[in-house]
């Protein structure tokens, strides 16, 4: 009933389950991993419209799709109308979808009038919307927060304007930028911005098991959902929702063997894409996920913190799978 295949503007997707992007987690290991599970499309982590426009190689790293299945989507952030257009000149090149980002709270991303900061300016938001549109040969979604505050909220005024000057799909994410990840997502305003737009919405937040993605889509009508935070240590959470929405049944846990498998995979891709000291650091605060709520999994965290090599970080985590 609510799993359906989900067209943003030419591209058709298999299923209306999408992977969100996180920077510093949605890389191309993780991607990989996620895609086992099936949402029907993924995202980079956002990159810098301005990284972009200088030719930063680093910034090139985060696009990197060797081996990946496609659809992939790539988001964009920036405040600069120009900077934003000429970025998705070059984005649009490699990506299925271009993404602006108008919903990042963080202080960094902010202070330079980028992310969530831009939703206090409607009429610059606009000229950067309408110059990505313009600049793109694939279609361009745009991902905002509800509002700055709850004095500030102008979630239904930017769709609007989003669906006037060309985007093909929103993603809303219920919450204020004042809130950050905090107080209880907004599922009234989601679907007040479903009711006013014709082009497909897709809600954002607190999406964190079966239950919950089933309340997201029955309250509020959305097209389609996007998973963030609850995907990490938890990839199979795209199989589960799926299952559920399609039969009204659970699949059961996945077992030790399985998990351990996915781990190893993960550990193995991003080892390849990076190298052995760069992502066995970076790969800590998957595995904290991964072993959330285990025997011991404080103590083993620590341990894991400490750890440097692929071949001890696996045997550590075998050890504790197969004495769970």
């Amino acid at each position: 009933m609510y799993i359906k295949k989900l067209k943003i503007g030419e591209k058709e997707l298999e299923n209306n389950l999408i992977l969100a992007p996180m920077a510093g987690i949605t890389d191309l290991p993780f991607r990989k991993v996620c895609k086992r599970f099936n949402p029907a499309l993924v995202c980079t982590e956002m990159v810098s419209s301005k990284a972009i426009y200088y030719n930063d190689q680093k910034t090139k790293l985060l696009l990197r799709t060797e081996g990946e299945q496609r659809p992939i989507s790539m988001q964009i952030f920036g405040s600069e109308p120009e900077t934003m257009g000429y970025a998705t000149k070059e984005i649009s090149k490699i990506a299925d979808i271009v993404d602006i980002n108008m919903g990042c709270p963080a202080p960094k991303v902010v202070k330079n009038g980028d992310g969530s900061k831009l939703l206090l300016d409607l009429p610059k938001a606009k000229a950067i919307i309408e110059q990505v549109v313009a600049n793109s040969e694939v279609p361009v979604t745009l991902k905002f927060r509800k509002g700055w505050n709850e004095q500030n909220i102008v979630a239904c005024e930017l769709a609007q304007i989003a669906q006037d000057a060309g985007v093909s799909a929103i993603t809303i994410h219920g919450r204020t930028r004042e809130d950050f990840y905090g107080n209880t997502v907004d599922l009234e305003i989601i679907k007040q911005v479903k009711q006013l737009v014709k082009i497909p919405v897709i809600g954002n937040g607190d999406i964190k098991d079966e239950e919950s993605a089933l309340k997201m889509f029955e309250y509020t009508g959305v097209d389609g959902i996007m998973i963030g935070r609850a995907s990490i240590g938890n990839p199979w959470i795209f199989r589960n929702i799926k299952y559920f929405l399609e039969t009204g049944k659970k699949l059961p846990i996945p077992k030790s063997e399985e998990k351990i498998e996915i781990i190893k995979e993960h550990i193995n891709l991003a080892v390849e894409e990076k190298g052995e000291n760069i992502a066995i650091k970076e790969l800590r605060k998957h595995m904290t996920c991964y072993i959330r709520n285990m025997k011991d999994a404080t103590k083993m965290r620590e341990y894991i913190n400490k750890i440097d090599s692929k071949r001890e970080l696996i045997e550590k985590l075998e050890e504790m799978f197969k004495n769970c």
